[in-house]
């Protein structure tokens, strides 16, 4: 009997105890964000985390919303711990004119990080308390943020929001609008080579263009940094400083979010903010940064950790499940590179391991030299920005020799970082692709895609052959890529991994029937000792316990509240009879 008491007892404390993992269902989950490229005004409930924070009726700084009535910003923000001049605006649009979907609080409390230290500008992180909690709504949601055990490698994409100027000492125009810029990580080491070694420490986290030209300015202090991963928006970086404004070779430098997990949640009692762990893909090229006063890179890193195997097929930037459309995004297709001689796109190509690419050998009919080649990886556009690129020489060009079409394998020098907009594809060397089955095509082409020539994808289905030997070959609806796509692939999804059914070929023979016409190639698997002599054991997919393992959060998925709840609703129901 005392036992069932002490029993209900607890139950009933653990019902009413505050819910300290609830932000992890609902963080980083806007219904109304479908951003794909930057540099622009931010469409309404892009970023419902965004706040303005008002000092004396004038924006002061941004920050981001991480419960519901906690604000994440920039220690150097408030340099007065008093709260009362204070006023915190969510879900607003633009600081000038109506804003119907917004509220706004007063602040009860500042809290710097108690190592703040703004000479460095290092620790440079806040927490506001609002007066009284907020609803969430499509336009007022939280983010989520990045758990300790988060790794952003060199070129992850990122996101940065706030209403600061456009440029050094340039105002945004009216009626200031919240503005959005897309801009890749920039390593720590290569950061510290930019500003003075030392400067930037563990506790920073930079980013920006190499050429400049996007960046967070004045006014956006405070504000987030945030990438996308598995469908959710982290949180990484704290608005911070920066040399002037998108300068080339001067990222802007932010608080690094992963690092102040244990302090925030020391400071917030309940309603815990949802951490997720954010991890990049590949080896970080940050590593091999060098510059006179920078120590070297730690060598007892390797003997710590095991090195994770490289697979293929794994596409963090792909959503193509249903629908699609004529013109890519970036990192949606992160095996595609163009095959450039003398600056000029020729083919395309697919990365199909760490340092070797597949394409057609026809494209090397009138050039064979390697030493005439380029290889460009991360590319989207042929004619405009690409902040992913990477661009590699190729040491030598070995073709296939067989009877009819015929592939090459080119390898680079040197091994290219894997990031989520390169990475290698795998090769379908026997899989079952059923008729009915959707597979994709991607291809540069000087008729489509604009004037910046931005890559193009076909969505097309598996066809029955007919007549023509299933073995051997691999048949589609037909395809519209122009020439200059051959060499690149056509590809379709198995067990969540990309395979590379076959490469694509101007000389690709179509078939009429009597309903639609069907594209022939040959199958992939008549290159099997090919492949084996120049690219030797090929890359293996990712298992779907290695996916999952990649998306480890700190805190327990909402998934089992209602198992639980229930649990704990039996066992009172039960126990209660006790006292009757």
């Amino acid at each position: 009997m005392a036992l069932c008491r002490t029993l209900c007892v607890a139950t009933l404390l653990s019902l009413l105890m505050p819910e300290s993992h609830s932000q992890l269902a609902v963080c980083g989950r806007p219904a109304l964000n479908t951003r794909i490229v930057g540099g622009q005004a931010a469409p309404e409930g892009s970023w419902p985390w965004q706040v303005s924070i008002h000092a004396s009726s004038r924006h002061r700084c941004g920050g981001s919303l991480i419960n519901n009535e906690w604000v994440l910003s920039a220690a150097h923000c408030f340099p007065s711990p008093d709260p009362r001049n204070l006023l915190v605006y969510l879900g607003r649009q633009r600081q000038e004119g109506s804003n119907p979907n917004e509220v706004s609080r007063t602040v009860s409390q500042i809290i710097n990080h108690p190592r703040y230290n703004s000479v460095p500008n290092d620790n440079d992180i806040s927490l506001l308390k609002l007066s009284s909690p907020v609803t969430f709504t499509s336009y007022i949601l939280p983010v989520c943020l990045a758990a300790s055990d988060s790794v952003f490698h060199n070129g992850t994409d990122s996101w940065v929001t706030g209403w600061g100027n456009i440029g050094s000492g340039v105002p945004l125009p009216s009626p200031q609008n919240l503005m959005e810029v897309e801009v890749p990580v920039v390593g720590n080491r290569q950061c510290n080579c930019d500003y003075n070694p030392g400067e930037i420490t563990d506790n920073m986290i930079c980013a920006g263009l190499r050429a400049g030209g996007k960046d967070s300015c004045q006014g956006d202090s405070g504000g987030p940094m945030v990438s996308k991963q598995n469908g959710l928006w982290i949180q990484e970086g704290v608005v911070s400083f920066g040399f002037g404004c998108a300068l080339p070779n001067k990222p802007g430098v932010y608080a690094r979010v992963s690092r102040y997990q244990t302090w925030i949640n020391s400071q917030i009692n309940s309603n815990l903010p949802g951490y997720v762990t954010f991890t990049s893909s590949g080896t970080d090229g940050d590593l091999s940064v060098t510059c006179p006063g920078l120590p070297p890179p730690p060598t007892t890193v390797p003997t710590m950790t095991t090195a994770q195997p490289v697979v293929c097929g794994s596409a963090p930037m792909n959503p193509r499940i249903l629908g699609g459309s004529s013109v890519a995004t970036a990192g949606v297709w992160p095996w595609m590179v163009s095959l450039q001689k003398n600056g000029s796109h020729v083919c395309g190509g697919t990365l199909v391991a760490v340092d070797a690419v597949l394409s057609n050998a026809n494209c090397f009919s009138s050039s064979p030299a390697a030493s005439d080649w380029t290889v460009v990886l991360g590319l989207l556009k042929l004619n405009g920005s690409n902040p992913f690129e990477v661009k590699l020489n190729v040491t030598n060009i070995t073709l296939s020799s067989l009877n009819g079409s015929n592939v090459a394998v080119l390898h680079l020098e040197p091994r290219p970082t894997l990031t989520d907009y390169i990475q290698p594809v795998c090769l379908d060397t026997g899989r079952d692709f059923s008729v009915g089955s959707t597979c994709w095509a991607a291809g540069w082409s000087s008729a489509q895609g604009g004037e910046e020539q931005v890559l193009q994808e076909v969505k097309t289905l598996v066809s029955d052959c007919g007549n023509v030997s299933a073995t051997d070959s691999f048949c589609t609806g037909s395809l519209t890529l122009g020439k200059e796509a051959s060499g690149g692939p056509l590809m379709c999804q198995q067990d969540g991994s990309w395979f590379q059914a076959a490469v694509l070929s101007a000389e690709n023979s179509t078939r009429q029937t009597r309903e639609d016409p069907v594209s022939v190639f040959p199958k992939l698997n008549k290159f099997d000792e090919f492949f084996s002599r120049t690219l030797g054991t090929l890359l293996s997919p990712a298992s779907k316990n290695t996916t999952a393992a990649n998306t480890t959060t700190t805190t327990p998925s909402s998934s089992g509240t209602l198992p639980h709840l229930v649990l704990h609703l039996v066992l009172l129901s039960l126990c209660l009879q006790l006292f009757l």
